[in-house]
């Protein structure tokens, strides 16, 4: 009877009900946030996290912890062919770890494995920050090395352009609220809770089970 008494003392904030039912409607699939690097996956998905009291998982920091090193020194190592594949290896590992909050590398999208189990197995939300609040959070980035060259304004906008029709695959597009506000996670529960809402109506409806059968 002691760890009931021990349990109950722990400050447990409750869910709203909204959160409730998002994670109710997860079952055993996690949320994975993908985007531009500086779009604050790493800002935005801890929030979103505590929001649903969910653990929120940085692939980076997984990938960095597993290598024994920093990104930088992966990269310059392995190149950019071995990092991938080493962060596709990590994404393809939490995605089976049940619901959680996971944040992505800004290129892990773009790989085409990666993106098919992201799809089977999550749902995915591309936070398509404003590209002018991007370059301003990344204009003294030194820990990126994909954006240490001399151009790094066009360097950004290029890997945007690159990226920008992968990202749209995410089941969901959330233009974040303004730099002020980065730790807003509102938009993300909001748009969770109607894309889960809107795929259980779709699931129980006659039309689907008659489109089944054919």
């Amino acid at each position: 009877g002691m760890r009931v008494v021990e349990q109950s003392r722990m400050p447990e904030i409750a869910r709203s009900p909204e959160a409730s039912e998002v994670v109710a409607a997860l079952g055993e699939r996690p949320i994975v946030l993908v985007g531009m690097p500086g779009a604050g996956k790493s800002s935005i998905g801890p929030a979103l996290a505590k929001r649903l009291r969910l653990p929120f998982i940085d692939t980076d920091q997984k990938i960095q912890k597993k290598a024994r090193k920093s990104i930088s020194s992966i990269f310059n190592t392995d190149g950019e062919e071995g990092f991938r594949k080493l962060e596709a290896t990590v994404i393809e590992r939490v995605l089976e770890q049940g619901p959680a909050v996971i944040a992505t590398g800004g290129g892990s999208f773009l790989h085409e494995q990666t993106r098919r189990l992201v799809g089977e197995k999550a749902i995915s939300i591309w936070l398509d920050t404003d590209l002018d609040i991007i370059q301003r959070r990344l204009s003294s980035d030194t820990e990126r090395p994909l954006l240490q060259g001399p151009n790094r304004v066009q360097t950004i906008t290029e890997l945007y352009s690159e990226r920008k029709a992968f990202y749209a695959q995410a089941d969901i597009t959330i233009v974040p609220p303004h730099q002020k506000d980065k730790k807003n996670a509102d938009p993300c529960v909001r748009a969770l809770h109607a894309y889960l809402r809107a795929a259980a109506a779709a699931d129980r409806s006659p039309s689907n089970v008659a489109g089944a059968a054919q």
